[in-house]
């Protein structure tokens, strides 16, 4: 169908693309704001109404149009992909849509930061195949010069859409599209170089937003709060989308914003009365950890409806302890909605009932590891599962056996398999896996197609149950990651350990998922063997290859390691053994918490005049509290990364010693990720306390440091930051949460 004003469906109803829910919006609804990015989190930067985002979505479609129509003037094929490298902020939204307006297939990622490997960008765009690119002004020239370095984008345009001039919407030819037209390539955690592109098309998206228009009872006086990363699914179609559908206006801010302090989500909410917000489990914890009493007590929670809890394990003590911290400024039990599902399903399979509150089950802990389900008693080893609603009504799940592909018994747990309208179109380029993911069918009924989600559960009295995964994929604060790709990392790491001899795995420590690596050593190196130099280079190598934070590393005899007969590495039977003590140590680290909160970093909280020297001792000093270290072990020309922090971690460490500081000066929140080490931090922020002494607040522009004229975030700092997709803003939670007197004090 092609569109125009004049065939513009007269019902939300009857709207078949995007590009027409844009258009009605832009008719209906025209100056009303549609959308507001709040620069801090609490300063209102930019804002665009329907009529304006229709206006610059079709001036961008015109010049995509125009530049990559072929010589004879042909307008672009649909169906080109077009890169969207962009950091938080409206210009992404109108870009999207200026790809779906021009018919070309918008491919969401976040653009590098300075001196990051661009591999997986390389690899999505090899995969993607894609003809363009585009960004803002500000990240131009950063991203150009990346490009000229690598052959694989040397001769990719690159474009800031930001410059287009609006006028040029008037040149906008629409293009023939309809429901199942690709509308963008949502590319999945996957294996390091193997990246997948899910197809998601317009049907999809319009009937996921109408599924959770239902559930979760969204409708024109509704109010969205979101820091949700908008090139992730979830972030883009929960938190941008699903207003749009409705009709009613969303306020959004920058991912590390929130981060930074939680306390700003909060506020956000409760300053424009929001019904409608949600995050990851992880989130909510944040925010118990790291907002105060004094914080809280300005809070009004009352307007908020609905959040969804979702992207990761829900966790039902988080819930519990969520609902008690907030329930006296306003929060509700019954907002909190839990929600399944993944890009391969467009968004959500099933998601708990708007006011309806969520169901708890405790099972017996042992048998749900043999995927029976026995309802638990008080004297047994138990654990608590969070339901997670009800599948749409012209959707289906089923629980399967994965090896026999039989449905299961209703005790059973066993693989989810979902047929649904909202079920993508398979995988960019990929048949073979597109068949045996998205095509499977039952042995016994030969009912299908369905597609295999790879996650485990079962279904009680009708509501969905998930338990864990099928495959060895290891999930850290809701990031997904390869355990094969951790453990050539640590092969890599240190000559001392043997190719191939690796196994990564998780534990649950004070009910936070934490990595554990185990390796063999070589026999060459078995009795010169230094444990602390091993465990600092593999910790080294996974924070800056991963970005994960090692609680364990346990370094064995050689052949020791559980092996299939095949050579495969057995990483449950690993990880069982060390539970149970059983592996053949040579040599072990791990990562202490059970006394951070006690300790105190014992310098001044304030000095007169701060030194390259005071600085680096308060360093010293806190990375001995934060990583249970004797500040001996602390070497000022040492990386970071060297003592496995990860981002929030670094996060902190900026916050913490700005504090500390008491100067009237802010520290970026990455400064850390630019001035590596203890040395060159405490250099750079000498130098720059020095200049500002000389200069007004207000006119300060130092990289590094913001002030009321220039407030320097993550957001407008793009270049500073790591992709932070859902699963990766997720593994910025530190070690902390997991500390346990923390999380009781809350």
């Amino acid at each position: 169908m092609t569109v125009s004003l004049s065939n513009l469906p007269d019902s939300l109803a009857k709207i078949s693309t995007l590009v027409e829910l844009l258009t009605y919006r832009a008719q209906i609804q025209s100056e009303q704001r549609a959308y507001t990015f709040l620069r801090d989190g609490e300063t209102e930067e930019a804002n665009l109404t329907y009529s304006q985002l229709d206006q610059k979505a079709r001036a961008i479609a015109a010049h995509l149009q125009s530049v990559i129509a072929t010589g004879d003037g042909v307008p672009p094929t649909v169906g080109d992909r077009v890169l969207l490298l962009y950091p938080p902020g409206l210009e992404f939204i109108a870009a999207f849509f200026g790809c779906l307006y021009a018919g070309v297939v918008a491919v969401p990622v976040y653009p590098p930061k300075r001196n990051q490997s661009i591999s997986r960008l390389r690899a999505i765009a090899s995969d993607a195949q894609t003809t363009i690119a585009l960004t803002v002004s500000d990240t131009l020239t950063q991203i150009q010069n990346q490009f000229a370095q690598d052959p694989e984008f040397a001769n990719m345009p690159l474009l800031a859409s930001d410059s287009i001039a609006l006028d040029q919407a008037a040149n906008w030819q629409p293009v023939p599209i309809h429901r199942d037209t690709l509308a963008f390539l949502q590319y999945t955690s996957g294996s390091t170089g193997k990246p997948k592109g899910v197809m998601v098309s317009h049907g999809n998206l319009l009937h996921n937003s109408q599924y959770t228009q239902q559930i979760w009872e969204y409708n024109a006086q509704s109010v969205m709060v979101t820091w949700l990363p908008v090139f992730h699914d979830m972030g883009l179609i929960y938190g941008v989308l699903q207003p749009l559908y409705q009709g009613f206006p969303c306020y959004m801010m920058a991912p590390v914003t929130f981060i930074q302090k939680p306390i700003r989500w909060l506020e956000a909410i409760s300053r424009y009365k929001a019904t409608h917000s949600g995050a990851p489990n992880f989130a909510y914890e944040l925010c118990l950890l790291k907002t105060t009493p004094e914080q809280r007590a300005n809070l009004d929670l009352s307007s908020w409806h609905m959040t969804l809890n979702g992207a990761e394990p829900v966790r039902a003590d988080t819930i519990e302890r969520f609902n008690a911290a907030f329930k006296p400024y306003g929060f509700a039990p019954s907002t909190v909605c839990p929600g399944y599902g993944l890009a391969e399903a467009t968004l959500v399979v099933a998601g708990v009932q708007n006011q309806k509150l969520p169901n708890f089950y405790t099972v017996q802990a042992e048998a749900l590891a043999q995927n029976q389900v026995i309802e638990g008693k008080s004297q047994e080893k138990v654990q608590t599962l969070v339901g997670h609603g009800q599948p749409a009504i012209d959707s289906k799940v089923v629980i399967v056996h994965p090896e026999l592909l039989t449905q299961c018994a209703a005790q059973e747990v066993g693989e989810i398999w979902v047929a649904s309208p909202s079920v993508a179109q398979g995988y960019w380029q990929r048949p073979e896996e597109t068949d045996e993911i998205f095509g499977a069918y039952l042995t016994d009924t030969k009912e299908g197609p369905f597609l295999r989600t790879g996650d485990l559960g079962f279904i009680k009295d009708g509501e969905l149950f998930i338990t864990g995964r099928l495959k060895d994929v290891i999930i850290i604060r809701g990031q997904n990651h390869y355990p094969q790709d951790i453990e050539w990392t640590v092969a890599e790491s240190h000559p001392a350990l043997r190719p191939s001899c690796e196994a990564a795995f998780t534990v649950e420590v004070n009910g936070e998922e934490q990595l554990v690596v185990v390796g063999e050593v070589e026999r060459t190196w078995r009795q010169k063997l230094d444990i602390e130099i091993v465990a600092k280079a593999i910790r080294k190598a996974v924070a800056e290859e991963h970005e994960l934070h090692i609680y364990a590393i346990v370094l064995v005899d050689p052949g020791s390691i559980p092996k299939t007969s095949s050579g495969k590495i057995q990483r449950s039977a690993c990880r069982i053994a060390f539970l149970e003590k059983s592996l053949k140590v040579i040599a072990s680290w791990e990562h202490s918490t059970t006394i951070l909160d006690e300790v105190e970093v014992n310098v001044p909280s304030s000095s007169p005049i701060h030194t390259v020297e005071t600085i680096e001792n308060w360093i010293e000093n806190w990375l001995s509290k934060k990583l249970n270290i004797d500040t001996q072990s602390v070497k000022l020309d040492q990386s970071f990364a060297e003592y496995g922090m990860d981002s929030v971690m670094v996060v902190d460490l900026s916050q913490e010693l700005e504090q500390w500081l008491g100067e009237a000066i802010q520290l970026d929140a990455t400064v850390a990720w630019n001035f590596t080490t203890p040395a060159a931090l405490a250099n750079h922020v000498v130098e720059e306390l020095n200049k500002s002494k000389q200069t007004s607040p207000v006119d300060l522009q130092q990289p590094g440091l913001s002030s009321e004229k220039n407030m320097t975030t993550v957001a407008e700092n793009p270049t500073n930051i790591d992709e932070l997709s859902i699963e990766e803003l997720a593994q910025l939670l530190s070690e902390e949460i997991a500390v346990n007197q923390k999380r009781k004090s809350q």
